[in-house]
């Protein structure tokens, strides 16, 4: 009977161990079933990848410095032609 019951006790691990392999194995399947299905939903909602919106988001940064550099240096010019200029008197020509 002991040989019976390790017999019965071999084949139960054994289902047991495919039918965890199996589960392992479906479980595969379905995560990637899953992730191309929600690539898809995403391509089809022309979602950006992280790295397009990381890549404008630094373009953007820089563009904000540029212009605030550009705009000290108008800041500067309008000062500088703000002087006080000298007027020069128009002449005026009588018609005859």
């Amino acid at each position: 009977m002991t040989t019976a019951s390790t017999k019965v006790f071999d084949e139960i691990a054994k289902l047991m161990t495919n039918a965890a392999g199996a589960a392992q194995g479906a479980r595969k399947e379905i995560d990637t079933l899953v992730k191309t299905q929600i690539e898809r939903v995403l391509n089809d909602l022309e979602i950006v990848k992280r790295e397009e919106f990381e890549a404008v988001k630094e373009m953007a940064a820089k563009a904000r410095e540029e212009n605030d550099g550009l705009a000290a240096r108008i800041a500067e010019l309008e000062k500088a032609t703000k002087k006080p200029v000298r007027k020069v008197a128009k002449k005026t020509v009588k018609k005859n």
